[in-house]
C-alpha cells in the first residue's frame, strides 16, 4: 500500500494509516528535489561566488510567475483524473490524459519562448543589481531550454499520483535528481563554469525525467496506459482542465507576483542580503514540500472520493490531512530553527554577512511556517470538490492582495527585513479563515449535486 493505492482503497475503509501512507513518497520526491536544488546552490555558492548564488536565487520568483499559470493546469488533471478514477469512468480518464499530455506540450513550448526571450527585461523590470542582471539572465535562458520537458514530467506526474501511484515519480525524480548533482560537479567543479553550468545540468535532468514518465506511461498495461498516437485536445476534457487548472494557475501567478514585489524590495538590499535571502528560501523550501504533500494527497482523496459518491468522506480527509501538514510544519521548522547557522554555512561557508541576513527571514517564516501547511491543505479539499475559481479570488485577496498592499504602506515607511517577512504569516491566517468559511459553503454544494446524481 506504501505508495501505490487502489481505487477501493482511497473510497473505503478507516483513512488514517492510507493518508500517510500515500504522502511519503510526495513528500520524499519534494524533499529529494529541494536536495538537488540545494545541491544546484551549494555548488555555485562554493565555488562560483556569491554574486553566483545571488543570480541564481534573483530567479526564482521570477521564473515561478512565468510557468505557474501553465503548471496550474496540471492541477485540472489532477482533479479530474481522480474524479474519473473514482467514477470508474475509463473512456473519460484514457480522454484526459491525452488532453493533458496534449496541454503539456503546447504550455511548455510557449512557457519556453515568453521565459527565453524576455529573460533580461523581466529581470530588469525586478531591480536586478547590474553586478547580478547578466548572470541570472544567462541562468534563466537556460533554465527555460528544459521547461518543455518540465511541463510533462509535471502533467504525467499528476497523472501517476492521482491515479493512487506516488512510489513511480519518486524513482524517476530520484534517477533524474542523482545526474543532476554528477552534472553539477562535472560542469561547475570541473570545467569551471557558474550558474551555467547549474542551468544546464537542471535543463539535461529535466529532459531525462521527462522521458522517464513518457516511458512509463506508454508501457503502463491499465487504465493511464498513454498512446503517443492519440495525444489530442478532447473539448469536454480540455474545459474541464481549464475550469480547474487556470484558476489554480492564476492563483500560482498571483503568488509569483507578489514575490516577484517581495523579492525587488529584497533586491532593495544588498547583493549581501540577497544571497542570504536565496539560502534562508532554500530551507524552507523542506519545509514548504512536506506539508504540501498533504495538499495533494487531501486533493486526490478527495477527488476520488467525490467521483466515487461518497461526500460523507470529505471532511475526514481535510481534519487528518490538516493535522498532519501542520505537525510536519511544527517539526521540521523546529529543526531548521535549531539547526539555522549550520546549515545556512551550507550555502555561505566565507559570508558571515549573507548567513546574519537569512537569519532574519528564518526568525520569521520558519517559526510560523506551519500556518502554510493548514492553508495548502484547505485549498486541496476544495480543489478536489471541483471548486477552484472562488478559492482563488479569495486567496489572492488574502494573501497576495494583503503582501502587495503591506508592501507599499507598512513596508514603505519601515524598511526592514522583519516589517517585509512579517507580511506571510498574516496573510496566512487571513487566508485560512477565509478558506474556512468558504469550505463549508463548497462542501454543502458538493452533496447536493451528488444526491442528484444518486
Amino acid at each position: 500500500m506504501f505508495g501505490t493505492m487502489t481505487r477501493e482503497q482511497m473510497t473505503q475503509g478507516p483513512l488514517l494509516k492510507k493518508l500517510f501512507l500515500y504522502s511519503l513518497p510526495i513528500m520524499a520526491t519534494g524533499i529529494l528535489q529541494l536536495l538537488f536544488n540545494a545541491a544546484d546552490l551549494i555548488v555555485v555558492g562554493r565555488w562560483g561566488g556569491d554574486v553566483s548564488l545571488a543570480a541564481v536565487g534573483a530567479t526564482g520568483a521570477l521564473i515561478n510567475l512565468i510557468v505557474n499559470l501553465f503548471i496550474g493546469l496540471s492541477v485540472g488533471t489532477s482533479v479530474t483524473v481522480a474524479q474519473s478514477v473514482g467514477a470508474g469512468d475509463k473512456e473519460g480518464l484514457q480522454r484526459v490524459i491525452h488532453t493533458s499530455m496534449a496541454a503539456a506540450v503546447v504550455g511548455g513550448i510557449i512557457v519556453f519562448f515568453i521565459g527565453f526571450f524576455g529573460a533580461h527585461t523581466f529581470l530588469g523590470w525586478m531591480g536586478t543589481p547590474d553586478d547580478v542582471i547578466d548572470l541570472s539572465t544567462l541562468y534563466m535562458k537556460i533554465y527555460f531550454v528544459g521547461i518543455p520537458a518540465s511541463m510533462i514530467y509535471n502533467f504525467g506526474g499528476a497523472i501517476l499520483r492521482s491515479s493512487g501511484d506516488t512510489k513511480r515519480p519518486l524513482i524517476i525524480l530520484t534517477s533524474a535528481g542523482a545526474l543532476n548533482v554528477v552534472l553539477n560537479v562535472i560542469f561547475v567543479i570541473g570545467f569551471k563554469m557558474t550558474v551555467d553550468g547549474v542551468a544546464w545540468a537542471t535543463t539535461i535532468s529535466q529532459t531525462m525525467s521527462a522521458v522517464l514518465v513518457v516511458i512509463h506511461l506508454i508501457r503502463h498495461k491499465g487504465d493511464i496506459h498513454l498512446d503517443v498516437r492519440k495525444i489530442r485536445f478532447h473539448r469536454e476534457e480540455f474545459l474541464q482542465l481549464l475550469k480547474i487548472g487556470i484558476p489554480a494557475g492564476l492563483q500560482g501567478s498571483m503568488f509569483s507576483i507578489s514575490n516577484v514585489i517581495i523579492q525587488k524590495s529584497v533586491n532593495s538590499f544588498e547583493s549581501e542580503f540577497m544571497s542570504g535571502n536565496s539560502a534562508a528560501g532554500n530551507l524552507e523550501g523542506f519545509i514548504y514540500v512536506a506539508m504540501n504533500a498533504f495538499h495533494q494527497t487531501a486533493l486526490t482523496f478527495t477527488g476520488q472520493n467525490v467521483g466515487a459518491k461518497k461526500p460523507e468522506r470529505i471532511n475526514r480527509v481535510l481534519a487528518l490531512c490538516t493535522m498532519y501538514g501542520v505537525a510536519s510544519g511544527v517539526i521540521l521548522s523546529g529543526i531548521v530553527y535549531l539547526l539555522r547557522y549550520p546549515l545556512l554555512g551550507l550555502y555561505l561557508p566565507d559570508a558571515p554577512g549573507s548567513v546574519e541576513a537569512g537569519i532574519q527571514r528564518l526568525n520569521v517564516i520558519a517559526t510560523t511556517y506551519f500556518l502554510c501547511g493548514a492553508m495548502e491543505v484547505i485549498n486541496g479539499v476544495l480543489r478536489g470538490m471541483g471548486s477552484s475559481l472562488v478559492p482563488m479570488l479569495m486567496t489572492v485577496l488574502t494573501v497576495c492582495g494583503f503582501r502587495i498592499l503591506w508592501i507599499f504602506t507598512v513596508f514603505a515607511q519601515h524598511k526592514t527585513p522583519f516589517t517585509l517577512f512579517l507580511s506571510y504569516p498574516i496573510s496566512w491566517i487571513l487566508c485560512i479563515i477565509a478558506q474556512f468559511i468558504l469550505y463549508f459553503f463548497v462542501k454543502r454544494k458538493t452533496e447536493r449535486r451528488l444526491q442528484l446524481y444518486n
